[in-house]
């Protein structure tokens, strides 16, 4: 027995000493950790990003504020204003007549949210929500006019409107895009992610279209309503090519219109072409603080539902 045993305990011995110790195993990272390098690098790509998106409008602002004695044109120019100056805002005012092509403008917009804040959402209620004939048939044109692009239509959109009456009339600027086919779909998607138990209960209680689109969709798309105001807004408010195509009576011009006397009269002062800018840019920055609590509501009922 004792022999055995202490033959017992050297090969124990031995397999301790030969047999080597197990290796910790690693961590397996989820997929929600990240390492520090690809922190590094994410943080890298969205400086990168921003500095792309951000900072012209940030070089345009620096020009706006420029006086008169800076050399903007300098090999190493400055970012920041040695003597900043609103002067060349006030030029711009005493140069073309700012505030009626704002006037004009915010027409337009207002004519054109509002077509598609009512047009758009009753469409897409409609494409949603109501079964009739020809259904399909219609959606699909509302689909194939997406890729049309708008040059393509330009010419039969101006012959329209002048067989209206409506040339060099802000009406006429803002009727082809009182209903756009991007805001259609974008509340279709919207009024789809409304469950239909809901709705089914609404017409069991007695509830006509107009009851069930106020008391039920309307309360379930505000965010997705949002984006198509700020879309809506956007689109008449930037728009140059057609209403250079519509408008020629100067008192009806927009901004957009307007804003190209700056560069033609003052071609080699960039000054008051980046102030001008600027001013086309205060109203999209008001409409975007004042809407983006919904705006971001429905980006984020968006990415949930579609």
């Amino acid at each position: 027995m004792s022999a055995s045993t202490g033959i017992d305990q050297g090969t124990f011995r031995q397999l301790d000493q030969t047999t080597p110790a197990p290796k910790k195993r690693r961590r397996a990272r989820g997929f929600n950790s990240i390492s520090p390098r690809e922190t590094v690098v994410r943080y890298v790509l969205l400086l990168f990003v921003l500095l792309i998106t951000i900072g012209p409008f940030l070089w345009q602002l620096s020009t706006s504020l420029k006086g008169p004695a800076e050399d903007i044109y300098a090999k190493t120019p400055q970012f920041i204003p040695t003597d900043p100056t609103l002067n060349n805002y006030e030029r711009v005012a005493e140069a073309i007549p700012v505030m009626s092509y704002i006037g004009n403008s915010l027409i337009v917009a207002a004519l054109t949210i509002g077509g598609n804040v009512i047009g758009a959402t009753l469409a897409g209620f409609a494409f949603a929500k109501l079964k009739f004939k020809g259904r399909l048939v219609a959606l699909s044109l509302f689909f194939v006019t997406l890729v049309l692009p708008g040059e393509a239509t330009i010419i039969s959109q101006f012959v329209t409107i002048k067989e209206l009456g409506l040339a060099d009339t802000l009406l006429g600027v803002a009727l082809p895009g009182m209903i756009g086919m991007l805001n259609v779909l974008l509340m279709f998607n919207a009024f789809r992610g409304i469950p239909a138990e809901i709705d089914q209960a609404a017409i069991m209680d007695g509830a006509n279209v107009w009851q069930r689109i106020r008391y039920i969709g309307f309360p379930a798309v505000k965010g997705t309503l949002a984006i198509v105001v700020i879309f809506a807004f956007i689109g008449a408010w930037d728009d140059f090519l057609w209403p250079l195509i519509v408008l020629t009576n100067p008192n009806n011009f927009t901004l957009t219109l307007g804003l190209q006397y700056l560069q033609g009269t003052f071609s080699n002062d960039p000054r008051l072409i980046a102030a001008g800018a600027m001013i086309a840019f205060i109203p999209l920055a008001i409409l975007f603080a004042l809407v983006q609590r919904w705006f971001f509501k429905g980006v984020g009922e968006g990415a949930v539902k579609g």
